[in-house]
């Protein structure tokens, strides 16, 4: 629920003060990068000085059900917000890396309010000319912006893999959400590749 809390309150402190010199903060993260099934989703987020939402934090640090109480916290409480998709031809054509930074520059083109920097999670900063932006590494773990965007990024791709388990029944899409397990592995040597995987991520995998 809203509130200030002393183990996130550094996440607020650093956008706040980066308001101060320029002007609205927007953090943008992905989720999806490492799984061989799926598109990456990437989202950009903007919260006006004086928010706070107790048990923001990086979503890799947050339970699923913590995930998904913050998601609807986090779309009702920001100023604004936007999730898009990098899906899997795009992933092919550009690489994951490339496809990740396009959508995240697509999620903040689609922000109502224009941000004065933004915040990009990561060490890359490519693909954001016409914008005050750079690059946070571990910014998820520093940047209330970006550890939203990380959670509303991270909850809407589990949720679309969810959907996916039910198109593409036997491969455990809901379970292990596209990433390399071993029960992902077997079930494509035994069902084969879908139009879903990403071929680049299978090269060495050999498939009925």
């Amino acid at each position: 629920m809203a509130g200030r809390t002393k183990d996130n309150s550094h996440l607020f402190f650093h956008d706040e003060e980066l308001f101060e010199k320029h002007g609205y903060v927007c953090g943008a993260d992905e989720a999806g990068r490492g799984p061989l099934a799926g598109p990456v989703f990437a989202a950009a987020v903007i919260f006006a000085p004086g928010t706070r939402i107790e048990g923001l934090n990086d979503s890799k640090k947050l339970s699923e059900k913590k995930r998904e109480e913050l998601f609807d916290i986090i779309k009702e409480t920001a100023l604004c917000w936007h999730v898009e998709p990098a899906w899997v031809p795009e992933i092919e054509e550009k690489n994951i890396l490339n496809a990740s930074l396009s959508a995240m520059r697509r999620s903040v083109d689609a922000l109502s309010q224009k941000p004065g920097i933004v915040l990009i999670d990561g060490s890359v900063c490519r693909g954001f000319e016409g914008y005050n932006a750079a690059s946070l590494v571990k910014g998820d773990a520093k940047s209330a912006a970006v550890a939203a965007a990380s959670v509303l990024a991270k909850v809407s791709r589990d949720r679309y893999m969810v959907e996916l388990d039910g198109i593409c029944p036997g491969y455990g899409f809901a379970a292990h959400k596209g990433y390399p397990t071993a029960a992902h592995y077997e079930a494509i040597k035994r069902l084969g590749v879908t139009q879903y995987h990403r071929p680049s991520f299978l090269k060495n995998l050999h498939t009925k």
